[in-house]
């Protein structure tokens, strides 16, 4: 459904498919809400409250993916907040048609920060967004800055859940700083697409930062006994 090139394009200008929302009943949700789970029994143990979701490379699925975790979240009653921390190709203002001339850059640039001001509500009463904010010179500078951090804890106490949609690990150092300042880490690797070289080193950076890797989700994988969907899977992370 999602591993054609045209349909990256299609998102790039579009922003991703949010079918937890259209198709609710869908076997693709179904597998959405399994991701949910078993998010929730890493939970059991440590606290996760913000997660990063990125991928080994461009084109693997992780802003439909984080999105649309966000909204099964959020229909489960949590209170979730869905940031584009992807300052370079950001898509969630696309996704949710909303506009982007502030967000989180707003948020790391200016000296006062208000978030009433950026943050922005959607159809579901239980999840919001902040969109990336216009893209700045130095994404992974804004990043690794102390603005970040207290921004983080900002975030943290308003909100039950916070779902950082990132680049891809091995393009740019943005996920490997943000995979060391938040509670876990998501790697989204899609069939077809990823490499086996790309996925490893993407492993290596995010042990290097000591990240907590929740688990990897397969995005694209044909379900055998209907092949008229495909499927997401979370697996945990083999140490």
């Amino acid at each position: 459904m999602f591993n054609k090139k045209r349909k990256n394009t299609k998102q790039q200008k579009q922003g991703t498919s949010l079918i937890t929302l259209t198709k609710p009943s869908s076997v693709i949700t179904e597998q959405i809400r399994t991701i949910r789970t078993n998010i929730q029994f890493s939970m059991i143990d440590r606290e996760l409250k913000t997660l990063v979701f990125t991928s080994a490379g461009p084109g693997e699925g992780k802003s439909t993916v984080s999105a649309n975790v966000a909204v099964v979240f959020a229909k489960q009653g949590k209170k979730v907040l869905l940031v584009d921390a992807d300052m370079r190709k950001p898509t969630v203002h696309k996704t949710f048609k909303v506009p982007n001339n502030e967000g989180l850059t707003t948020l790391l640039t200016e000296k006062e920060m208000n978030l009433e001001n950026v943050i922005k509500e959607t159809v579901d009463e239980n999840l919001s967004i902040l969109t990336s904010g216009p893209i700045p010179p130095n994404p992974s500078e804004l990043l690794d800055s102390n603005k970040m951090n207290f921004t983080i804890e900002m975030l943290a106490s308003s909100f039950d859940l916070i779902i950082f949609d990132m680049p891809p690990i091995v393009t740019v150092t943005d996920a490997q700083i943000m995979a060391s300042k938040t509670d876990g880490t998501i790697v989204v690797v899609r069939s077809g697409i990823a490499n086996k070289e790309a996925v490893l080193k993407a492993k290596q950076l995010l042990t290097i930062v000591n990240a907590n890797v929740v688990g990897t989700v397969f995005n694209g994988v044909e379900k055998t006994s209907d092949t008229a969907y495909k499927y997401y899977g979370l697996e945990g992370d083999q140490k």
